[in-house]
């Protein structure tokens, strides 16, 4: 982290002196910037290389580093309103029109202004990525025979065969295909699995990537209300014989928002009602690697147990070792595994090899059990911090579960006065104003929520000290929002 650091500062600091050198100027040498700054050449080299990456400077072997010629204006920007014609028929004859919405994601995936506690995270704290382990695995592979090859179109074998052994021990990896990531898996499988216009049965809440990738396709999500225990049996076969649905989306352990895991005498009856309704099951499983150190024993995955091909099964490497780590996998039986492949392949053709490879080495290191014991140890510790430092300052936020894997807790907002529930929006922002980012509840539901809800991350924070920060910062959103006016002052950083 302090090298990575100071590159940006270094990087900071010669982008500002650039306007001292004519275009074609050279740059001080290597040697000097080492000297003047007090930094590595390493250091200096990866600077350097950002500032060409930037187009600032080109760099000439044994001549050194000069300013890059002034870029030339873009063009003004055409008439693109055409494309408003065009899109608004694109669903054709559809009784669905697709709906493509990626604010959900978004809310995930993009990284807050500095300063800004990351609650809302969706990947692991850079201190709980196995960097090392990852550069190291990444060179291995680069030097392995082939390795910039192009790879079998399902994934290389023997990645295939470890998800395989990992999913249970009636999979094979002949049922595997390697996919550039979970989203990636869960996109090939709804496109595979319904057509336009059908109802697809999603827990309620859930993952608000899955609800765009089934509205991107046109279908119809509909939801399936939980408890304590999972989703509900009797309303999921209800939810069949209403809709004539043939896919169920589920995430049975550590669920997403939820964090609950489907109970065992549940397992077989979902497992059943699907295959009565001649359905499939898509089991989303994201969580398994993120298990805390005082977790009990896991149950197996539905696929693992399931000889009539009615499970889809997907999981990733992503969620466990780095959000630039896209590899996953779809486990499936019958010919439904053709289709997937079919659907795979004229997408993206196939998951590149040096990911493949790299992945194959992550796995198969001596590092890869420690990190995933450090891991489950730095997971259990931010989860315990944030449940005790809202159970002390923001007790009136409901935590109606303590979950023992996964990376964030589901909290729901207190009602109001008049039975309704506390405006999230207004608590999101209000928290943002507050330097710290907190994810809406809304967009883990497919229909109308019950009550306002927020979900917050452990994961994505360095430790206890900024889970404290964070929630002191929440007590003080909270407390402007009660003030007369409901302005919640920020106390920054």
């Amino acid at each position: 982290m302090h090298e990575r650091n100071s590159v940006l500062e270094l990087v900071t600091s010669l982008r500002g002196e650039l306007d001292r050198y004519s275009p074609g100027g050279k740059l001080p040498s290597s040697r000097a910037l080492v000297e003047r700054f007090r930094v590595s050449p390493v250091t200096v080299s990866r600077a350097i290389a950002q500032l060409a990456a930037e187009g600032l400077v080109v760099t000439r072997p044994g001549s050194g580093a000069f300013r890059a010629q002034p870029r030339t204006e873009l063009p003004a920007p055409g008439d693109t309103s055409w494309q408003e014609v065009s899109l608004s028929g694109d669903g054709g004859p559809e009784a669905v029109p697709r709906s493509v919405d990626a604010s959900g994601v978004l809310i995930t995936l993009t990284a807050p202004p500095p300063g800004v506690i990351e609650f809302n995270g969706g990947y692991l704290h850079p201190s709980l990525q196995p960097e090392r382990a990852l550069s190291a695995a990444l060179a291995r592979a680069g030097r392995r025979p082939g390795a910039w090859g192009r790879p079998p179109t399902d994934g290389l074998p023997e990645l295939r065969s470890w998800f395989a052994r990992e999913i249970g021990p009636t999979v094979a990896g002949s049922d595997v295909l390697i996919t550039a990531g979970g989203q990636s898996a869960l996109a090939t499988a709804l496109r595979a699995l319904a057509p336009p216009g059908a109802p697809v049965l999603v827990e309620s809440p859930t993952y608000p990537g899955m609800l765009a990738v089934a509205r991107a396709a046109g279908l119809r999500p509909v939801p399936v209300p939980m408890d304590a225990d999972g989703v509900r049996p009797e309303l999921l076969a209800d939810a069949f014989r209403a809709t004539g649905a043939r896919v169920f989306v589920t995430q049975p352990l550590f669920q997403n928002p939820t964090g609950v895991v489907l109970a065992p005498a549940r397992r077989p009856e979902i497992l059943a009602i699907a295959r009565a309704a001649g359905a499939f099951v898509v089991e989303d499983d994201f969580a398994r690697r993120l298990v805390h150190e005082d977790a009990g024993p896991l149950p197996a995955p539905l696929a693992a147990d399931d000889p009539d091909g009615v499970v889809v099964h997907v999981c990733s490497l992503t969620k466990i070792a780095s959000p630039s780590l896209r590899v996953g996998a779809l486990a499936a039986r019958g010919p439904v595994l053709e289709r997937l492949r079919a659907i795979q392949v004229v997408d993206s053709f196939f998951v590149p090899r040096p990911l493949q490879e790299a992945a194959l080495e992550l796995v198969g290191s001596p590092s890869w059990g420690r990190h995933l014991g450090s891991v489950a140890s730095g997971l259990k510790n931010r989860r315990t911090a944030m449940a005790a430092a809202l159970r002390a300052h923001l007790p009136e936020l409901a935590l109606t579960h303590l979950p023992a894997g996964g990376g964030s807790l589901w909290l729901r907002l207190p009602a109001t006065g008049a039975g309704t529930g506390t405006d999230e929006s207004a608590m999101v922002s209000a928290a943002l104003r507050a330097s710290v980012a907190i994810a809406p509840g809304s967009p883990y539901f497919c229909a109308e929520p019950p009550g306002g809800h927020v979900r917050l991350s452990f994961a994505a924070v360095s430790g206890p000290a900024e889970i404290a920060e964070g929630v002191r910062r929440l007590r003080a959103a909270r407390d402007g929002l009660l003030r007369p006016g409901g302005s919640a002052g920020g106390p920054g950083p």
